[in-house]
């Protein structure tokens, strides 16, 4: 069986050696490794993924006692994550999504997909996905998130992708899936932010147009960057022009951003990631 082991941890001379061979002394083959050192912060990072039958609370002891007190460990079987979509009505990251679900590309079983209309309804059930609506017209948002959580608890999901999802969710919300919730924004973040980035963009002549994937916080669009891109425009592209051409690039920087997620690829530092 394979499994994944994370750690971050403040760094010390050796760490990869006497990690390495407390895997190697139980038996477990090092199939895959990397490792990271933030020196600003003195930050140690690394993912190992292993194979081999093992004692997870003897590794995980015997991993804690050559780190920091405070370090962070996990030790997870390789195995695939449950996936929330919550989208509103705009179909192009969810449609591409649902089609990567069906051909086995993405690393996930989707468990549900909840939106605040009911518009992507037909679509989503073409896939035998459950669909839930919750609508957001004529609910304050307290009432509303009540609802979410409500439905989100049934499903327990471990990640939750906000495709297209264009509604603000509150501090308190986001506060109960930090690190779990992954949002596309339409713009090369931190540039645009909130409403109609194509229309901010525009309006200041770029030459170039991108999205960003990240986690959501209690800050609006800025959150842990996780996956970002671009591509080229010039002066001809009207904002409703470079909001069509910026569809494509959503969808690839969100599928690849779920993808090293969903991996367990990715780690929070701060307000920034680390990537492996």
């Amino acid at each position: 069986m394979r499994h994944i082991l994370r750690i971050s941890s403040y760094d010390a001379r050796g760490l990869v050696y006497k990690v390495s061979k407390i895997l190697y002394d139980a038996g477990l083959n090092i199939e895959k490794n990397d490792e990271f050192v933030d020196r600003e912060h003195g930050l140690f990072f690394m993912r190992t993924q292993i194979a081999g039958v093992l004692q997870a609370e003897e590794i995980l002891a015997n991993v804690q006692a050559v780190l920091s007190n405070d370090a962070m460990i996990e030790l997870k079987p390789l195995s695939k994550k449950s996936l929330m979509i919550l989208a509103t009505k705009e179909n192009h990251c969810l449609g591409d999504l649902l089609l990567r679900y069906e051909s086995g590309e993405l690393n996930a079983h989707i468990c549900a997909v909840i939106a605040n209309h009911d518009d992507l309804g037909d679509l989503v059930r073409r896939f035998g996905i459950p669909f839930v609506c919750i609508e957001s017209k004529n609910k304050d948002r307290q009432k509303h998130e009540q609802l979410l959580l409500k439905q989100i608890n049934v499903f327990n999901p471990d990640i939750i992708a906000l495709a297209k999802y264009m509604r603000i969710l509150s501090a308190s919300f986001v506060e109960l899936f930090l690190g779990r919730m992954i949002n596309i924004h339409h713009s090369f973040l931190p540039a645009f932010v909130g409403a109609n980035p194509y229309k901010q963009a525009y309006d200041r002549g770029v030459k170039i147009i991108g999205a960003t994937a990240h986690f959501v916080t209690k800050d609006l669009d800025e959150g842990p960057i996780i996956a970002q891109d671009i591509i080229k425009i010039d002066h001809t592209y009207s904002w409703q022009d470079m909001r069509k051409a910026g569809r494509d690039i959503e969808k690839s920087v969100f599928a690849n951003a779920l993808d090293l997620v969903l991996s367990d690829r990715v780690f929070i530092n701060g307000n920034k990631t680390i990537v492996f």
